[in-house]
Order: C-alpha cells, then sequence, then structure tokens
C-alpha cells in the first residue's frame, strides 16, 4: 500500500514552530508570574499579599534594618493600596507592619529601640498622650522574653487598634489610632530609624 506524505513547506514549518515557541513562552511565564511578584529582602522571602481577617492587603515595601555591622530584622508594610507618603499610609486601614528577624534579641532590646523611634518621632505631647499605650506595649513585648533568627512579629492596625503578634500567635490588642500613628512613625516618621528603610517601606 502506498502512503502519501505531506511535506510541510519550509516557510510554513518555521512559522509553526515559531508559534509553539511562542505558545511555550507563555505558558512558562504566566506559570511564573506569580512567584515573582514576591519579594526577597536580606535572605527573608516575603508574601505579595497576606490577609488580615477578610480584608487583602499588598506589599507596599520592604528593607532591611541595620544597626552598625549588624542584619536586625527585615521590615515589610502591607497596605489595601500602594502608598507612597507616610500621611497615605496613615489614611489606610488595615494594615500591617511586619518584622523578619534576622538575628537573637532580648526583649529589652526591642522595647528600647521602640522608645528610641517614639521619642524622635513624636512631641513630648503627643508621647504624653499615647503613655498608657505604650506601656502596654512594652508589657507585651517583655513577655517575649527574647525573638529568634526567624521569628515573625506583627504589628496590625485594625478595627481602631494595634494587634501584636509572634509567629501567627496573637500576643495581645491595643486601642487607639493615635497610639498607632505614633508607632508607624518610628519606621516612617521625620527621623525614622533608618532613612533608607523608610524609602523601601514606601516604595520610593
Amino acid at each position: 500500500m502506498n502512503r502519501t506524505v505531506k511535506v510541510m513547506p519550509a516557510a510554513s514549518f518555521a512559522k509553526s514552530v515559531g508559534k509553539s515557541a511562542g505558545g511555550l513562552v507563555a505558558m512558562f511565564v504566566g506559570l511564573f508570574a506569580g512567584l515573582a511578584l514576591a519579594a526577597e529582602v536580606g535572605g527573608v522571602r516575603l508574601d505579595d499579599k497576606v490577609s488580615i481577617g477578610a480584608q487583602e492587603l499588598i506589599l507596599n515595601g520592604a528593607g532591611l534594618r541595620t544597626r552598625v555591622v549588624f542584619k536586625v530584622y527585615v521590615a515589610s508594610l502591607y497596605l489595601p493600596q500602594k502608598a507612597p507618603e507616610l500621611a497615605a499610609v496613615l489614611a489606610k486601614s488595615p494594615r500591617r507592619i511586619q518584622l523578619n528577624l534576622l538575628r537573637t534579641l532580648f526583649a529589652d532590646q526591642l522595647v528600647e529601640a521602640l522608645n528610641e523611634g517614639l521619642a524622635e518621632n513624636n512631641t513630648t505631647a503627643e508621647l504624653a498622650a499615647v503613655k498608657p499605650q505604650v506601656d502596654q506595649l512594652a508589657t507585651i513585648m517583655k513577655s517575649f522574653k527574647e525573638v529568634k533568627e526567624k521569628d515573625v512579629i506583627t504589628l496590625d492596625f485594625v478595627d481602631g487598634a494595634t494587634r501584636i503578634g509572634l509567629n501567627g500567635e496573637g500576643k495581645g490588642s491595643i486601642g487607639g489610632d493615635a497610639f498607632n500613628q505614633a508607632l508607624t512613625k518610628v519606621w516612617l516618621g521625620e527621623k525614622p530609624v533608618q532613612a533608607d528603610l523608610k524609602k523601601s517601606l514606601l516604595g520610593v
């Protein structure tokens, strides 16, 4: 039995191969596009999206906190929509500041650093107005005893309160918009803990 073999013209064959290659490229781009959105800072892989309750938040920015020559933590900021400045950040809720620890710290070191940041970025009157909440934060932080490398601290502002978490476990809630604004300015105020970290968090 004779068989007829059809030979595709060279031009048509090349065109077909081109389409197939393009299709494969598109497929792989589609498969890995979601992965490309996630950020990696200081060796820490950060989710591009997180959820607080039913609200989805997106990664606004992230950066590395250093002190002298030591890497201390990776800070990240999550918001409902992107915001490039402090006022816009404070206008959005819920929101999250996340700290992925890169070294072991004692609770007293955390409290001291936060108190320094609060004092640098808030007036005496502003601090006096939120002193009970600042004391409450210190009590919660001291209950950690210490935090270790790879531990994750979350500071979530939702429903008018700041919820403190450690490795996904709730550790306490502190009420008040004014307190959260004062706390947020530790990283995003006029005298932030680190200028380049502020820029990274704001994505500028």
